[in-house]
């Protein structure tokens, strides 16, 4: 019978190496998996590669991770804000690299990972510094960029309910990344806010299907805003 229900989060994320890339989802504040992310910080694991759309703000979520020294490399589009303190105090110490991806390139680049794209070509960037050192190409009238996918040993994402098949539905605005990471990584743990029988998702709803969904975690004190 398959059933990907995990009774904790640290549970869940017990198997997480050190030097593992692990997306995560969130648009600032929401869809964050913040008890996932609480958990990894638990796990203790190092050298972490780290997606998501920005680098962590105040001194919860992602900026905790930082934080606790968990993290070598992050890939973001919008890494600076005014209480980004852990990701500016680590990037000018020097014990945080940056890549830096629009934001429309780095959702994407996660997409081709999970639909199998080896390549894509894009105007952004080009004729800027996040185009050096990659291949270009004229295309018609405009110039591109060759931009390749992002895969992930684990995707860290926050949806509202779910089966035991891993079937998720998310709630509003809290989607964000979620979809497309869940595709691209090759253990996707979802926290969810709910759990509910086989047969009770209308099919039509399910926004990511239970193949590309490895675990569950119910967190009970999981609020219902996004």
């Amino acid at each position: 019978m398959i059933d990907k229900f995990i009774a904790t989060a640290q549970a869940a994320l017990a198997d997480v190496p050190d030097g593992a890339t692990v997306m995560i989802g969130g648009f600032g504040n929401a869809g964050m998996p913040a008890e996932l992310i609480d958990a990894l910080i638990e796990r203790g694991a190092r050298g972490l590669t780290v997606v998501n759309n920005n680098a962590g703000n105040g001194d919860t979520g992602l900026a905790a991770l930082i934080a606790a020294k968990c993290v070598r490399k992050i890939i973001c589009s919008f890494p600076r804000q005014a209480d980004s303190w852990h990701f500016d105090r680590a990037h000018r110490a020097g014990e945080l690299e940056l890549e830096l991806v629009p934001q429309g390139t780095l959702a994407e680049r996660i997409r081709a990972a999970g639909a199998g794209i080896g390549a894509f070509y894009t105007p952004t960037a080009f004729g800027t510094e996040l185009a050096a050192g990659k291949e270009t190409r004229r295309i018609g009238a405009r110039d591109y960029v060759l931009e390749f996918p992002i895969h992930a040993d684990y995707a860290l994402i926050k949806a509202d309910r779910a089966d035991r098949w891993g079937n998720l539905t998310y709630r509003m605005t809290a989607r964000n990344f979620g979809p497309i990471m869940a595709a691209a990584a090759k253990c996707t743990v979802a926290q969810v806010r709910e759990t509910v029988p086989l047969g009770t998702l209308d099919p039509e709803v399910v926004v990511t299907p239970g193949i590309f969904v490895k675990r569950v975690v119910r967190i009970a004190s999981l609020r219902k805003a996004a």
